[in-house]
């Protein structure tokens, strides 16, 4: 079971170091991770929202759904929170690119 958890954590640091700087796709998967609790996350809707966003950026257009699906169950304060992380990441990957 130890492995498991391991194997686990370390896919999903992967997957947020890629997400941060990758695909659409990634960030939408995180979304999903986080919206739901999948691979031994908790359930966190600012996360969700946050990567939601950032695959919504990179044209899914599903992201924007999911997106204002979970703003749904959110203060207006964790959807600050969360898009304000988004653009924090936006600002970071730009600064890298240049």
């Amino acid at each position: 079971m130890g492995n498991s958890i391991k194997s686990a954590q370390f896919l999903m640091e992967a997957r947020l170091s890629r997400a941060a700087y990758g695909s659409a796709q990634d960030c939408f998967d995180l979304g999903v991770a986080y919206s739901c609790g999948a691979g031994d996350l908790p359930v966190d809707f600012i996360e969700a929202h946050k990567w939601f966003n950032l695959a919504a950026s990179r044209g899914s257009e599903l992201a924007q759904s999911m997106r204002a699906e979970i703003a749904e169950e959110m203060t207006a304060r964790e959807i600050a929170e969360a898009q304000r992380q988004a653009r924090a990441i936006i600002a970071a990957t730009q600064m890298r690119a240049a």
